[in-house]
């Protein structure tokens, strides 16, 4: 077999050879041209450089971030903190994919299959319809290709996870009115996703959470960078996080406090929607992030003649937030530059907790919508105040002293304590400094932490500002 490819092989550059049209010139690899495309929701922030740390007095006296000129690389940034309804689209296909995992094991087990065409035929209205993708195809119409990895992959899965590589199918819609559920088995099915009876109350079907799962698998490039032997597979790592946002971090975090209804209506509540999502941990927002890219390649895929993925959304390093914080100011105080929290009309310049703890002199009570404020030079809305965001980097107070002075970051998966940046509508003034840096366990979720996500730009766009 070796000789047959070896010799495959040979013939195919004499070949490539005597048709080139190149003329036995370097020209580069034939290809079309790639013009970027910025995603949407997002805004270009340019690379560049800027002092890091604290540019006024350190009132608190931490001294955990003197000044330091670094260096980052461009990148798209989302212009507002993810917002409920676009964290509910994240639960939601989590939600989709958990149902439809569960009807195609079912019926796998059962012994049905769905028709060829995948979107329901004689079989349709049972459970079958809901059978995995690859035992649908028929064997004679398949290509050498498709049916190499049925035989080796698809039909079989992994050791860890026997359903590994086989697809589902979405091409039929899920019933949802209880009344038209296909048969007993679909039933099963969607029960099983719902708390039992005697946990529910006032004949309310709950949603069981707790079966909210979402699982990916993520490549440790810190700890393959530095082993001097090992296999790709050796730095895979496989992750399952529950998606569920915690609701009850409004009552947890005020004691004697009457803040039910935020517990009751603020994650789900259309009422809501615009506003950013709280109660997410650290590990639950890296997640968003694997789905996000997860979710945008797979409609490229699914588009003809697009062969290219999406660099993968993540969230921004500590030293990248603070630079697209600033908006373009050198050394100002706040995003909007300072040095106070008020317009010259006497208007706050942000949600937060101003004059002792009147929580409503800025015109808001809790978080407002994400898109709420003047944005800053990057068209960043709410870069201080509404809610703290997780960023990506372990926090370090020494940290500034070591990171690096080109696109400085602190990776370490062994350090849970994570870096907050912001400041959010319960806290004072000083946390909404552009330099004021603080922390939260990555498992811990809070009223007032949420997130944004930033994208690589494939090139080397700038700010443009340097002396010509």
């Amino acid at each position: 077999m070796k000789k047959i490819i070896a010799f495959s092989a040979i013939l195919t550059v004499l070949i490539s050879c005597g048709r080139s049209s190149d003329k036995g010139e370097l020209v580069g690899v034939k290809g079309s041209k790639w013009h970027p495309e910025k995603p949407y929701g997002m805004t270009l922030v340019p690379g560049g450089s800027y002092i890091m740390g604290k540019s006024d007095d350190d009132v608190a006296n931490v001294a955990d971030a003197p000044t330091k000129t670094v260096t980052v690389r461009a990148f798209y940034m989302d212009e507002t903190e993810i917002t409920n309804s676009e964290y509910r689209q994240f639960v939601e296909w989590v939600k989709d994919s958990t149902i439809r995992l569960r009807l195609a094991i079912l019926a796998e087990d059962s012994g049905q299959s769905a028709p060829a065409n995948g979107k329901g035929g004689k079989n349709s209205g049972s459970i079958a319809d809901y059978a995995f993708s690859n035992n649908n195809s028929n064997p004679e119409k398949m290509t050498a290709y498709d049916k190499y990895m049925y035989d080796n992959y698809y039909s079989i899965g992994t050791e860890k996870d026997p359903n590994a590589y086989k697809r589902l199918n979405r091409k039929v819609k899920l019933v949802k009115d209880v009344k038209k559920y296909p048969d007993e088995y679909y039933a099963e099915v969607m029960d099983s996703m719902y708390l039992p009876l005697e946990a529910s109350y006032n004949g309310l079907r709950t949603i069981d959470v707790n079966k909210l799962k979402f699982r990916y698998t993520w490549m440790d490039i810190q700890a393959a960078a530095k082993a001097k032997v090992g296999k790709r597979q050796d730095f895979l790592k496989t992750e399952e996080v529950k998606v569920y946002p915690d609701t009850t971090v409004w009552i947890k975090d005020f004691s004697y406090s009457y803040n039910e209804p935020m517990h009751n209506d603020y994650f789900w509540h259309k009422a809501y929607g615009e506003y950013p999502v709280v109660g997410v941990t650290w590990v639950q927002a890296k997640a968003f992030c694997e789905w996000r890219t997860l979710n945008k390649n797979s409609y490229l895929k699914s588009k003809k003649n697009h062969v290219d993925n999406v660099n993968s959304f993540r969230l921004p390093t500590e030293a990248e937030w603070e630079y697209a914080a600033r908006g373009g100011l050198e050394s100002a105080t706040f995003p909007w530059g300072g040095p106070y929290a008020k317009s010259d009309r006497g208007c706050f310049m942000a949600n937060f907790k101003p004059n002792r703890g009147d929580y409503a002199a800025d015109q808001a009570l809790y978080t407002v919508e994400a898109k709420s404020y003047e944005p800053n030079g990057y068209n960043l809305y709410n870069m201080a105040g509404n809610v703290s965001e997780w960023t990506d980097s372990a926090y370090d107070a020494n940290a500034y002293e070591f990171v690096s002075t080109m696109n400085p970051a602190v990776i370490d998966n062994s350090n849970k304590r994570k870096v907050v940046r912001g400041g959010s509508w319960k806290d004072v003034a000083y946390f909404l400094q552009v330099s004021t840096r603080a922390f939260e366990y990555a498992d811990s979720s809070r009223s007032y932490i949420g997130f944004r996500t930033v994208q690589d730009y494939m090139g080397t766009k700038t700010t443009g500002n340097s002396k010509k």
